[in-house]
């Protein structure tokens, strides 16, 4: 974890390590004390929900997760950086992660990205995988600052689906609006723009890897809560995440939409998951069976 001085350091070092593209950049160019505070405590923000999952057009019941914690990446090994260079950039990385069953096996997926602190346009890397008793998918995204295009490689073992090196024009990403309400709710995508859709999205519908039409609305639910909705029309899917309002900017709630399962079972339905508890923890310490305790506080026990 970076400490106070450090952060300040790399706000004022990494604000060129961006890319160029039409999309707005989540700036932070002063240090917010608060943010710092809350971003760089040496702990990780984890919050568990309830989720019920849209699989072969039906809902199925399970656990999501979020984990929010600041780190420094290295975009010359496109990895966290153990030891200090100087094109290291601060990050808020998300590992989101859901399991749920389908009817005898188990579903285990995960996605994490990479987002920078500080003038964040899109994260430098973005990877996602899928277990299941079929067999597993992984997927990921590398923004190389320097270069013009995303790079992205597919490995399945579905028959078709694995791609590797495929180059596309930089873009809005639908994995980064996660990081962007963490950071600053206030520059989210407005109006109608293309976007990849999640890696999840992708994945579980078997979706060419593209951007999509998209079209994006903001609204104010009440004095602590909004609304951010992002609409991909030639998919028919839409996804709606209720935030709070004021920093945190905690996510509370989110609802995905769309035409789910294959053959005579497919139908639109809608997955959700609720938020059950969020904790601030050096998790990554908490590895012994005694600290296990901590999964029932999280409700996933």
């Amino acid at each position: 974890m970076l400490t106070y001085t450090q952060i300040l350091f790399s706000i004022l070092l990494f604000t060129c390590s961006t890319d160029s593209s039409s999309s707005s950049p989540v700036e932070n160019t002063e240090p917010d004390p608060t943010k710092i505070k809350y971003w760089y405590a040496g702990e990780a923000e984890i919050s568990s929900y309830e989720l019920s999952q849209a699989r072969y057009g039906e809902l199925r019941d399970g656990k999501a997760v979020l984990v929010f914690v600041t780190e420094p990446f290295s975009p010359m090994t496109n990895a966290k950086s153990d030891r200090q260079k100087k094109d290291d950039v601060s990050v808020l990385k998300l590992n989101f992660t859901k399991k749920f069953n389908t009817g005898v096996y188990p579903y285990s997926m995960m996605t994490s990205s990479f987002f920078p602190f500080d003038n964040g346009k899109h994260s430098l890397k973005i990877s996602s995988s899928s277990q299941e008793w079929c067999g597993h998918t992984f997927m990921e995204m590398r923004n190389n600052p320097r270069k013009e295009n995303f790079q992205f490689n597919i490995d399945s073992y579905f028959e078709g689906e694995t791609q590797d090196n495929i180059k596309m024009g930089k873009t809005l990403m639908e994995d980064d609006i996660w990081s962007m309400i963490r950071l600053n709710p206030a520059k989210l995508p407005k109006g109608k723009q293309k976007m990849i859709p999640s890696f999840f999205y992708l994945r579980l519908a078997h979706k060419e890897l593209k951007a999509y039409a998209c079209e994006f609305f903001t609204a104010k639910i009440d004095q602590k809560t909004s609304n951010y909705t992002i609409n991909f029309p030639d998919l028919e899917r839409s996804t709606t995440i209720h935030y709070a309002t004021d920093f945190p900017h905690s996510i509370l709630s989110w609802e995905e939409t769309y035409l789910d399962g294959f053959g005579s079972n497919r139908k639109k339905l809608t997955t959700t998951a609720k938020l059950i508890k969020t904790i601030k923890s050096d998790y990554w310490n908490k590895h012994a069976n005694a600290d296990s305790g901590m999964r029932k506080e999280l409700g996933l026990e």
